[in-house]
Parts: C-alpha cells; structure tokens; sequence
C-alpha cells in the first residue's frame, strides 16, 4: 500500500518536475532585455527554469506565445500560438485521418535559432508535432496542465 501511494505521488508530481515557475528576479537580466528588444510590446511575462534555460510564456496581439532563452539572452526557440486552420494542409490531413472526428485543441508555431520551422498540435491530450510541410514528427503525451 505504501508503495502504491508513493508511485501515486511520483506520477502525479512528475509533469511539474521539468519546470520550475521563476520571479522575475530570479531569471537573468541578459534575458530580461533580449526578450523585451525582441517584443517590445510584452507587458506581462511568466518565467519558468527549464534545465539550464529561461521559458518565457506572455501573450502578444491576444494569442498565447513562448520563448525558450538562455542566460546569455540568446533566444534558442519561440512557439507561436496559431489558429488550427493555419496548421499546413498535409498536417491538418494527417491529423483527421489519425483522430477523425477530433477536435485539434490547440496550435503553434515553433521556430528554431536557426529558423527551423515545425509545427505542433494539441489533440486528445497529445502533442503532435510536424515538420514545416505538415509531415508527422512525432507524438508525446502532454505532460504539463499548469494553468
């Protein structure tokens, strides 16, 4: 019994052990400015410690947005919310025959360093990532509800 109510709250805490929510005190003033050059706009941040990196999760133009930086402010990867009809054609195809009748939950754009674009999608509580042309990557199931 004790090690079935151990493994309960291994399970449960494990989604909140990748990251950790951060003041704004605490995250790098190097990020701090690139993040403000980059979207001067921003007005209100949320930072969380991932590894050895800065996520910075705020809202621009009413859509829901992050951006992965490190220490040095050097953006390494943002994700821009998108509606789901702006997924490309092959993924929002590959998406209904894979769960027909599904509703695509949620959407972004995610864009490398070096400008490499993928794409992602929210369906049953999985993420599904696809490559710039809309060919399937990979799935994972998501692992954080934060909100």
């Amino acid at each position: 019994m004790k090690k079935l109510f151990l493994m309960l709250i291994a399970v449960a805490t494990a989604g909140y052990a990748n990251a950790q929510t951060l003041s704004d005190s605490n995250v790098p003033a190097a990020a701090k400015a690139a993040l403000s050059q980059k979207y001067p706009s921003i007005k209100s941040v949320k930072w969380e410690k991932e590894g050895g990196n800065y996520e910075a999760v705020y809202t621009l133009n009413g859509t829901e947005n992050s951006a992965v930086l490190n220490a040095k402010g050097n953006i390494l990867e943002t994700e821009m919310g998108i509606k789901p009809s702006q997924l490309p054609a092959q993924a929002r195809q590959n998406l209904s025959e894979k769960y027909p009748n599904q509703k695509i939950t949620e959407a972004a754009k995610i864009t490398s360093a070096s400008g490499k674009v993928t794409y992602e999608a929210e369906v049953k509580g999985k993420d599904v990532l696809f490559d710039t042309n809309g060919n399937f990557v990979k799935q994972s199931q998501e692992e954080e509800d934060e909100d």
